[in-house]
């Protein structure tokens, strides 16, 4: 079961970016999200399975990585896409890319040794606030489209009325509006976190691998 999970971990990763594909939006946004969102919960579920029920395997340990690199690249690539390659997002995006390259690198050319690059807890964290940032801004999409598509037609005026507790709001579009900015400025924030805390674990895993680079 922890093997199927992370299977399935690795068949949706690229199904986030095919949904955009396929799909208008917003429905793409919400397909994407609940795509990822559900993956990263196998991410925990896989693994908590795997030891409650000794059912550790080298296959395991070598797909369970493997997948979580390629959801989060494949997301922020999308993500990347998606918001016309805003160097907010894409600086933090190809930072984080580098990194994962760069340490799948190290652990191809170790090879035996590569033992020695185990997953620390900061890089546990690391995948966690990556994880929580994804899918935020995903979901910034999703508000965007319901704002756009409740005001489609009102004055500016009125909109500006509406946001500023001046006029009623039966569509509940401050709600939408505030949302909107709440999951993209926590999105960013914690995207930025996501790579510093990416270039330290892999400055990290450099050192750890230096000793075994000599020759």
């Amino acid at each position: 079961m922890p093997n199927i999970l992370t299977v399935i971990r690795l068949i949706a990763a690229p199904m986030v970016a095919v949904m955009f594909l396929y799909f208008t939006r917003p429905y793409a946004d919400w397909a994407a999200l609940v795509l990822f969102v559900g993956a990263a919960l196998t991410d925990w579920l896989d693994g908590y399975l795997a030891r409650a029920w000794k059912q550790e395997s080298k296959m395991g340990a070598m797909l369970d990585p493997i997948a979580d690199k390629a959801m989060v690249v494949i997301a922020l690539v999308v993500l990347a896409s998606v918001f016309g390659l805003d160097a907010l997002i894409l600086l933090p995006a190809a930072l984080i890319v580098f990194r994962e390259v760069f340490v799948s690198g190290l652990r191809e050319f170790l090879g035996d040794v590569a033992g020695t690059l185990k997953v620390t807890k900061l890089a546990k964290w690391k995948t966690t606030v990556q994880m929580v940032a994804i899918a935020s801004l995903f979901a910034v999409g999703i508000f965007e489209h319901y704002l756009v598509m409740g005001t489609a037609g009102m004055d500016r005026e009125i909109v500006s009325g509406i946001l500023n507790a001046k006029l009623e709001d039966p569509s509940h579009m401050r709600l939408i509006y505030h949302g909107m900015y709440v999951t993209w400025y926590s999105g960013l924030a914690l995207l930025w976190i996501a790579s510093a805390l990416t270039i330290i674990t892999g400055v990290d895993y450099f050192r750890k691998a230096l000793p075994h680079l000599g020759d």
